[in-house]
This record gives structure tokens, C-alpha cells and sequence, in this order.
């Protein structure tokens, strides 16, 4: 005798007696109950409406069911609660918490839901920078890259004394025959080359570029727009860039020196630098064989380059001795022996500088920046800012909101797998929205503090 089956219901291992069935069919539930976190931070900031408002739209008002702002926020929340492919919402735009975070409960038209399917965002990511025919939104690229700027600077409540700009490019593989892909020798792959600019977490510029280009191709430019903004409102700020030896380039440090910034890049190593710390590499290699432990010395000197280089500047080197070989490091810098002795300047200032990789997983790997895989570069760009304004916001709503709690340095990862990924069931009656989440939430009491701050 066959089996009576029921659709969409799924049968498992009994418990004391009782079958356990599971559907999907409870109705107005959510399983992004967190997400209400993310709508009290853009309350904050207000980074949806300015995003949004980088955007122009030309379609028929009268045939309009979700604007501009709609799709924007949707997009943001969606990267930031992880679903980074468009198709999963023509279900999302379903769920009740999608529609209170957009502000409309109920669509218009009654073949619509409250928020948009993936073919209407499809035409938002697929926008250009100027509208046409077949594509009715429009966006301000130079407006977007403002914004970031922007939301950096009113993160702070005054102007610091100093800040550290992280520079740095990464691979961005590519599966596909995207627009301006190119295969990179160094990373072993087709990608994009992207150029990130971090101050700590906060990001300011996030740029894709094709990968047949040096690492610092543009970076002067990004750089000049950058410090011109923070100066218009820090004017005595002092600015010191980092960045590895592929951004140790001639017309970059003559930018910086030319206008009072300051730098700290690596430096690739050659005959002639190790030669000049070859005394220093003696000493530690034989102080290294008596005590059987690694061994280091620094040294500084003033140094050029036989042709690349304007003119001579400050090195500072590492003479290391480490299992049993030489390991010598070089930088470059404009800053003087009298403010940093040479230890504290490569231990302590530049190699802080890894940490900018961890945020530029957290981009790539929690909110999907190298989800690149449109036809071509514009609308890849415009992921990446998508992607890229969901981590400013998951940061926001980690220094707004969860200062006070276990979560204060928590990765954008983690803070959506405890706080946002909540069930929920959704009551929504003619006075209120009750959003009821389980009583057993092991992080229930992050909520408070984070919701009062």
C-alpha cells in the first residue's frame, strides 16, 4: 500500500510518542526579525533616503508601485541580512518585516506585494549614469562616492587629531566574460582589481577596476577627492596614508608631499637595499645561532631609486633573522626620525596596517562586494556600492547601537547570524505591529541597550 503523502510537509523522527511535522506555512512570520535593528540605525543616519537620493528616476509617476527609495533600502537591507541574489526576493517581498522597513504594509496594485520582486530591481542594478529608453533610473556616481565620505565624517562627533588612510587593491574572481576582465599573474585568475580606502572599519572608497592595471592605477585621484572632503570639514586634521610597496610609486608620494600629507607604504626589496642593512643582517644572523630565537634589528637611512624616484626620502628597514634565514623588510615614509623612532614605526604603525584585509573580507565574504557577475563593469560598480553600503550600515549600527554589548567589535558575519537572523511571528492590527521573537533568543539582551542607544 502506498504511502499518503501531504505537499510541503516534512515528516522526522518521532519524539515520546509524537510525530514531528514541519511546513512552511505560518503564515505572516519572518525569519530576519533583526532586521528592525537596521531600520532604527538608517533612522540614525539616514542612509538609505541619501543613497537613494543619488539616484533619478524617470518612469511614468501614475505606473509607479515601488519608488526609488523602496528598491534602494531593499536591496541595502537584503545584502546586510544575506541574500545577495536578486531571485530570492520575489519571495522576500513577501515577508512582513521587508514591508516595515520599507514603510508600506500593503501595495497599491493587487497583483503587487509591498516590496519589489527581481525583475523591478533588475532594472535598478542595471541603471546607468545617464537615463535611456530602456533604462528609465539614473544614478550620480560622483554623488555616491560622496556619501561614503560623507557618513565617515559625521561618525565622528569631533575632528581627530589624526587619521590613517588604508589603501589597498584585492582580486575579485570572475567565472564569466564580464566587461574589462583580465587575467592577473599575481592571484592566478580572471578578476576585477578593486581599490578599497579605510579609515579603522570605516570604509570611504570602494572602486572597481579592471586588473591589467598597476595596484596603485587612480589612486591619486581617489586620494585628492578624499582628502579635499575631509579637509573642507577637518582643515587641521593631519592625514597619514598606508598602504603596501605596490603603492610605493613616485606620483603618489610627490601628491602627498606636495600637499601635506603624510605616507607609510612598503617597500619592495632589492641588492641594493639589502646591501644597506648588510652589517645589521650579520648581526642578528649570528645573535640568532646563540640564542636559537629569532632576532631583529632596524636601521634608517635616506634612500632613491636609481631612475623611478624625484628624490631621496626616509627608509626605515627591518633586519630580521628568523628559522634559520634572512627575512629583511623595507618602508618608505615622510614622517621624521625625531616623531617615530624606527621599531615603533614598522611594529606598531605599519604593520597595523593588516588589519585592513580583515574588512575587506568582511565585504567580500559577509556582504558579497565580489559578487560581480553582471555583463558589464558599470553595473558590477553598482554592486559593489550596494554591497558596500550594507557593511557602512551593519558598522553604524555596531558603533550606534551595540557599543555596550559583546557585540561592539563583533564582524558584520556574526552580527547578522546572532541579532538578525531572528524567527518571528508578525501581528499586525489596526494600532500596533507586534513583532513577536522567541523567548529562548540566547541574545535577547543585546536588544535593549541597542535599541535605546
Amino acid at each position: 500500500m502506498l504511502t499518503e503523502c501531504i505537499p510541503d510537509v516534512f515528516g522526522f523522527a518521532p519524539v515520546e510518542g509524537r510525530k514531528v511535522m514541519a511546513a512552511f506555512d505560518g503564515g505572516k512570520m519572518t525569519s530576519d526579525a533583526g532586521a528592525m535593528l537596521l531600520g532604527a540605525t538608517n533612522r540614525t543616519i539616514n542612509l538609505v533616503g541619501r543613497f537613494a537620493g543619488c539616484f533619478e528616476d524617470h518612469r511614468a509617476a501614475e505606473l509607479i508601485e515601488h519608488e526609488v527609495r523602496t528598491l534602494v533600502g531593499q536591496r541595502v537591507y537584503g545584502i546586510a541580512l544575506g541574500y545577495e541574489d536578486l531571485i530570492d526576493h520575489d519571495e522576500l517581498r513577501h515577508d512582513p518585516v521587508m514591508a516595515v522597513l520599507a514603510g508600506k504594509l500593503a501595495a497599491r496594485r493587487s497583483d503587487c506585494a509591498p516590496v519589489a520582486g527581481k525583475s523591478t530591481l533588475n532594472r535598478l542594478e542595471l541603471s546607468r549614469s545617464e537615463p535611456t529608453r530602456y533604462h528609465k533610473i539614473s544614478y550620480d556616481g560622483a554623488a555616491i562616492e560622496r556619501l561614503f565620505v560623507d557618513l565617515f565624517l559625521e561618525a565622528h562627533a569631533q575632528a581627530p587629531q589624526q587619521i590613517i588612510l588604508d589603501l589597498d587593491a584585492t582580486d575579485d574572481p570572475l567565472h564569466g566574460h564580464q566587461e574589462g576582465r583580465f587575467f592577473h599573474g599575481y592571484y592566478d585568475c580572471y578578476c576585477y582589481l578593486p581599490l578599497y580606502v579605510f579609515c579603522g572599519r570605516h570604509l570611504l572608497v570602494p572602486k572597481l577596476r579592471r586588473a591589467n592595471v598597476d595596484a596603485a592605477a587612480g589612486a591619486i585621484e581617489e586620494v585628492a577627492r578624499v582628502v579635499a572632503r575631509i579637509r573642507t570639514r577637518w582643515p587641521r586634521t593631519r592625514i597619514l596614508l598606508r598602504a603596501d610597496s605596490g603603492f610605493a610609486r613616485d606620483d603618489l608620494m610627490t601628491w602627498c608631499e606636495a600637499n601635506g600629507v603624510d605616507f607609510l607604504f612598503g617597500l619592495a626589496q632589492n641588492e641594493r637595499l639589502i646591501a644597506e642593512i648588510a652589517t645589521e643582517l650579520d648581526l642578528v644572523a649570528a645573535k640568532s645561532q646563540r640564542t636559537g630565537r629569532p632576532e631583529r634589528r632596524f636601521k634608517t637611512f635616506m634612500w632613491m631609486t636609481r631612475r623611478t624616484w624625484s628624490r631621496s626620502r626616509r627608509v626605515v628597514a627591518k633586519a630580521e633573522w628568523t628559522k634559520g634565514e634572512a627575512n629583511p623588510r623595507f618602508v618608505v615614509t615622510s614622517l621624521k626620525r625625531n616623531e617615530t623612532a624606527a621599531r615603533q614605526l614598522y611594529e606598531k604603525v605599519y604593520c597595523a596596517r593588516g588589519d585592513m584585509e580583515n574588512r575587506i573580507k568582511e565585504c567580500q565574504l559577509d556582504l558579497f562586494a565580489d559578487r560581480t557577475s553582471t555583463a558589464t563593469m558599470q553595473a558590477n560598480q553598482l554592486r559593489l556600492w550596494f554591497a558596500s553600503m550594507a557593511y557602512v550600515l551593519l558598522c553604524a549600527l555596531r558603533r550606534t547601537g551595540l557599543a555596550h554589548t559583546p557585540f561592539a567589535e563583533a564582524t558584520c558575519g556574526t552580527i547578522r547570524l546572532k541579532l538578525l537572523k531572528l524567527g518571528a511571528l508578525v501581528r499586525v492590527s489596526v494600532r500596533r505591529i507586534k513583532i513577536a521573537m522567541a523567548s529562548a533568543c540566547p541574545w535577547q539582551d543585546a536588544f535593549g541597550p541597542t535599541v535605546r542607544g
